[in-house]
């Protein structure tokens, strides 16, 4: 009997090739790295194949990043997309693409993109409620601009890692309410946030602000992201500009970034808004902005959490109209996150600061109970959105293990 070829799936694999999501990879001691396009548990080397057909679309696909195709525009994107489905659909190609195809386990995986800049936003309902009603139980749980504006932050691009780099556990000065004075060392309150990261591809012109309705004409994909958080360090230094050193050690980002283009079946209306938005962010008159991704959070291998993105107040087109609404430029490669994703329901909540409500009610894993995160805990972001007709589009993991504190 002949090897299954890698190009026959099983149905209702989700990387099959209704998705082909996009990531930079090297094989054994290679140092070269090349753009790859998962399928199955394999990864097709895309630059190769588009070099072996002939493709007009090789020198992009050729390149060690994905910058060049992201900064080619839309155009481009669709038909590299389509090429991409025929070379693993059309049995004619099959000689020519089978022997590109890598499986996962015998690759490294890198970061697919250069960053540029960093933006994270706050953007869930349920998360910034949660937030308010720990931390002002006596006043509003949500600050009076929460629903005139996708409220943010600029963040450290340098220290966005790919999925499986390890995360030291970052050191700082903390203070509880009742401490006489701060103290330095290690974080006692280390945190995930479940969230979606998206990457600008086509640039803007510094002072033309990107309108609502072009949000697909710069933005190329999403891909899962937790932005590690040391509550304590951040508890204390952010009153009054902001987060900084608690969020800058890490953040991580999945190595496959899914093109908008495969998600148009995931694309959902947003929650009802009870407040008039200001026209620059009015998104009743464009096409729907929001996205059902179904996301899992796990630590140690258990499942924890299961926060739906399809309940976030601002989508990540009504973001990037406000993030250059003064006139700043979008750069290629920029990356910008939702913020934590959290639902209605205590397993919807996309933190352990909500999970355990800041501590006090801690989680039992099997390795014990947990408040925050321990040395060796690893966490593990997984996500799936429905495709066309019935199938479901798999978001590649964002996964990373804790390790000690570096003592100087």
């Amino acid at each position: 009997m002949p090897e299954q070829s890698p190009l026959d799936l099983p149905e209702g694999d989700p990387f099959g090739p209704h998705n082909l999501p996009y990531g930079v990879f090297s094989t054994g001691d290679e140092s070269t790295r090349r753009i790859g396009v998962r399928i199955g548990a394999h990864v097709l080397d895309a630059g190769a194949v588009a070099a072996a057909l002939g493709s007009p679309h090789a020198a992009l696909l050729g390149a060690p990043t994905l910058n060049p195709l992201l900064a080619a525009g839309r155009a481009t994107w669709t038909a590299v997309r389509a090429a991409l489905t025929e070379w693993v659909t059309d049995p004619a190609h099959r000689a020519a693409v089978e022997p590109l195809l890598f499986p996962l386990d015998a690759v490294t995986l890198h970061l697919p993109y250069e960053v540029a800049d960093y933006v994270d936003f706050y953007a869930s309902e349920h998360h910034a409620t949660n937030v308010g009603r720990m931390f002002r139980p006596d006043g509003d749980a949500l600050t009076p601009n929460w629903k005139h504006l996708p409220i943010g932050y600029h963040g450290r691009s340098g220290t966005i890692v790919v999925s499986g780099t390890d995360v030291v556990r970052p050191s700082g000065q903390r203070k509880a309410p009742a401490d006489p004075a701060p103290v330095f060392g290690p974080s006692i309150k280390l945190d995930i946030e479940a969230e979606v990261g998206f990457v600008v591809g086509t640039p803007s012109t510094m002072g033309e602000p990107v309108a609502l309705a072009d949000f697909r004409e710069h933005v190329f994909g999403l891909f899962l992201l937790n932005d590690w958080s040391a509550r304590d360090i951040q508890a204390w230094e952010y009153v009054p500009l902001g987060p900084f050193l608690g969020k800058s050690f890490a953040t991580s980002v999945s190595a496959w970034v899914t093109p908008l283009d495969a998600l148009d079946a995931a694309r959902v209306t947003p929650p009802a808004r009870d407040f008039p938005l200001l026209p620059y962010v009015d998104d009743a008159a464009v096409e729907p902005g929001g996205y059902d991704l179904h996301i899992t959070v796990s630590v140690n291998g258990q499942e924890v959490a299961h926060p739906p993105f399809a309940t976030m107040y601002w989508t990540a087109a009504q973001q990037l109209a406000h993030m250059t609404v003064n006139g700043a430029s979008l750069r290629t490669g920029d990356v910008y996150g939702s913020g934590t994703v959290s639902g209605p329901e205590v397993n919807q909540r996309g933190s352990l600061l909500e999970l355990t409500w800041n501590g006090r009610d801690a989680i039992e894993l099997a390795e014990g109970k947990r408040t925050f995160l321990e040395d060796g805990d690893t966490v593990t972001l997984t996500a799936w959105a429905p495709g066309a007709d019935g199938t479901r589009i798999g978001l590649g993991e964002v996964t990373g293990t804790i390790t000690p504190a570096v003592v100087r």
